[in-house]
């Protein structure tokens, strides 16, 4: 469907061609990183008041993993036989069966076959979210085109995904269901859908951990921010040199209108951003503080914490709909697994502790939900001291709406050169990032009709709603 241009306010109406081939390439640099934060704030296009809002406020929060989580290790085999295999196969990364028992889940649907598991040690806070009902896990999801057995697989008789094993393009599939270069991601999409239910389009769509393809979108561009909160050009917001004269100067410089159709564009992208950071600043001062407490050693904490608090100012920003992004690394363990990963473990489970406490704290627990997500899997061998990059992993789900305790997706058998392995333990995807994003787009109310605007494939799969919500 072709989009509606946004009006123009300059001396010059530019040329269509000329004009999307500018914000298309604007937003390009975006993706890549290369511009200060006030270039990223295009997503104000069209910034009408809804005719359409929804009534209710909902909030999507992806968490990355960066590098590849070793899934064998977080969501571990834990009845008597899989764990038997599993310390067989991975040796010296394996964790004995006996340091598991507290954190054995009981899910309230018993996976086939008596199947058990268990988080990680160091993940005890994410088995009591799970215990209440608020977190689920969704078991071997990973990119595909399209439903894909082994025997497929290994005849090479259907797509499959470029680049399998690659760090920079697989996060980006995951992000964008696109290779590296990608300039738009399925976040940015879903919030493409929203854009003019939010009385401020620039607040849809907020990255909290720099830059990420999965927040670009067709018309959304990431808002980004620090853990301090909005990025300020400093010559503008205080004296600069010491003269309030020269900064109302420089805010006249760069935000005031231009004859030519760049001048002008810039500046009204640097106009956006200097009223963002004003809006920004004024609803978090004006916040109460939170009582539920945050790791301010852990940065995946303080990311949460800042989501937390934009989603507290939410009315003030007059957001209906909107997705954050967050962000930890450190997950490329080719070395020193059995040392680093759970550290990494414990950082993630506790920032996700308390940022559902926070959202319990504020009211809002029924209406955000976050997920976790990584490059790939890792390979169930060991190498030694690690693993090696994979395909398919699990991953949380968590939040008041979540149907928790409980798995979804299917249980892969504990084997290498087994049905569910391409090789060393890798997992062959039974669940698709399509379907898990096409399911929290369903929940955030985007209608079936336009599920494939944001995950493309979704046509290929019958099971479109993995069944996440109540």
């Amino acid at each position: 469907m072709k989009k509606k241009e946004p009006a123009m306010t300059s001396v010059h109406r530019l040329p269509t061609l000329q004009r999307r081939e500018f914000l298309r390439r604007a937003s390009a640099l975006g993706v890549a990183g290369a511009a200060a934060p006030w270039a990223l704030n295009l997503a104000a296009l069209g910034e009408a008041a809804a005719q359409t809002a929804p009534n209710d406020y909902k909030a999507l929060v992806c968490v990355f993993l960066y590098g590849g989580n070793d899934y064998g290790n977080t969501v571990i085999p834990y009845d008597a036989p899989s764990h038997t295999a599993y310390q067989t196969i991975r040796q010296t990364l394996a964790i004995p069966r006996d340091q598991l028992a507290a954190t054995a889940l009981a899910p309230r649907v018993a996976l086939p076959d008596a199947r058990q598991m268990a988080l990680s040690p160091q993940m005890a806070r994410l088995k009591t979210i799970f215990d209440a009902g608020k977190l689920g896990v969704l078991l071997n999801v990973g990119p595909l085109v399209q439903p894909t057995t082994l025997a497929q697989y290994k005849a090479q008789s259907v797509p499959l995904p470029p680049k399998l094993f690659s760090h920079n393009d697989q996060s980006s599939i995951w992000q964008a269901s696109t290779p590296e270069g990608a300039i738009s991601g399925w976040g940015g999409r879903l919030g493409d859908q929203f854009l003019s239910a939010n009385g401020n389009a620039t607040f849809t769509c907020i990255n909290v951990s720099g830059n990420a393809v999965f927040m670009a979108g067709q018309q959304a561009v990431q808002y980004q921010m620090s853990t301090s909160g909005a990025v300020a050009i400093n010559g503008v917001t205080r004296p600069l040199y010491g003269s309030q004269a020269c900064a109302d100067a420089l805010r006249s410089l760069i935000t005031a209108e231009r004859s030519h159709w760049m001048e002008q564009e810039l500046n009204r992208v640097v106009s956006r951003s200097v009223n963002a950071q004003a809006i920004v600043a004024s609803a978090l001062n004006t916040l109460p503080a939170l009582n539920t407490v945050f790791d301010t050693t852990n940065s995946l904490a303080t990311q949460l914490q800042m989501v937390a608090k934009m989603i507290a100012a939410r009315s003030s920003m007059g957001a209906k709909r909107q997705v954050f992004f967050v962000s930890i690394g450190g997950f490329d363990l080719h070395d020193f697994l059995p040392d680093q990963h759970p550290g990494l473990l414990r950082k993630v489970s506790e920032a996700l502790g308390s940022f559902y406490d926070a959202t319990v704290e504020l009211g809002v627990a029924n209406q955000v939900t976050a997920f976790t997500a990584s490059d790939f899997g890792r390979t169930l061998t060991s190498n030694g001291d690690g693993s090696d990059h994979g395909w398919g992993s699990h991953h949380f789900v968590l939040g008041g709406a979540v149907k928790g305790g409980r798995f979804w997706g299917q249980a892969p058998v504990v084997a290498v050169n087994g049905p569910d392995d391409v090789g060393q333990g890798r997992l062959l995807p039974t669940s698709s990032v399509d379907q898990l994003g096409a399911t929290l787009a369903g929940w955030m109310g985007v209608p079936a009709s336009d599920l494939s605007r944001v995950m493309p494939q979704i046509a290929n799969y019958t099971q479109k709603d993995l069944g996440f919500f109540l």
